[in-house]
């Protein structure tokens, strides 16, 4: 499949990495947000990550300039109804995913493939938002999207054998490896990460050892490239604590239970280096 055009509905951190890579790539990319400030900070969001790669040698200014060319934005989801493919990447907040979708589906041509971001959030139930579930599809991109190399493929339970191949298709054309994931909570990383996580945030919550020790355990001792709670930080605690939530109310097992020091971080502001606090300082 040879697709021309791309929505990305949320300009955040993983709606600007995805900007960057599909443009990279050569596809005309169109971003969504709520509003023009949000908008104008995703798009200098994207432009700033490029400039990091020409400042390090990696991108010639030239070709910067061909990148920011193909990203344009958009405040009105009716304007990404010319595009083939739309990836929603906003919070991991379930109503507003519902929400997005059921717009989307209103406004844009019935044969356009939905798929989301989600990092948890099972795409069956995103689909039933819609009266096209065989073209829902979910595309997990790993953070940072330009640099990771997997990318998690989830089909729901009405998901059509044709989205699954345009979206590991598309996949596949941003040089990306693809995994199959069943439709459960989770998928398959953040089941298995998330629990790690909160798991050293109870560590250091109990007094058993500092911030520093934990991290340096876990890099050390099992060559982890970053230790938990400075990974958490970087992934971002409200997305850590949204994720643990949807997995124990799904699977109503406690070793899903957020570390309640996790819920006061959050309720504190303290999203980890986003917001320029977290489990460290920056």
């Amino acid at each position: 499949m040879t697709i021309s055009g791309l929505g990305i509905v949320g300009g955040g951190q993983m709606g600007q990495g995805i900007a960057q890579l599909a443009a990279g790539a050569g596809l005309e990319v169109r971003v969504v947000e709520a509003n023009r400030d949000l908008l104008q900070r995703a798009l200098e969001g994207v432009a700033k990550n490029l400039d990091k790669l020409v400042q390090r040698g990696r991108l010639p200014q030239e070709k910067k300039a061909e990148i920011l060319k193909r990203v344009k934005g958009a405040q009105g989801l009716e304007e990404l109804a010319g595009t083939e493919i739309i990836i929603e990447a906003v919070s991991e907040v379930e109503p507003l995913k519902l929400e997005i979708f059921r717009k989307l589906d209103s406004v844009v041509p019935p044969q356009t493939i939905l798929a989301s971001n989600t990092s948890s959030i099972p795409i069956t139930r995103l689909a039933s938002a819609t009266r096209r579930p065989e073209k829902v599809i979910g595309i997990h991109f790993m953070n940072p999207a330009p640099v990771m190399e997997l990318v998690e493929i989830v089909c729901g339970l009405k998901t059509s054998p044709e989205t699954f191949q345009k979206a590991q298709e598309l996949a596949k054309s941003l040089g990306k490896t693809v995994v199959e994931v069943k439709d459960y909570p989770g998928f398959i990383v953040n089941r298995l990460l998330m629990p790690m996580l909160n798991e050293a945030m109870y560590v250091l919550m109990e007094g058993t050892a500092t911030r520093e020790a934990i991290d340096k355990a876990m890099t050390l001792g099992t060559h982890q490239p970053m230790g938990p709670l400075a990974l958490a930080d970087f992934i971002g605690l409200d997305t850590c604590l949204s994720i643990l939530e949807t997995l124990h109310k799904e699977f109503g097992d406690a070793r899903y239970r957020p570390c309640p020091l996790l819920r006061r971080y959050v309720e504190a502001g303290w999203l980890g280096k986003k917001s320029g606090k977290g489990f460290y300082t920056y």
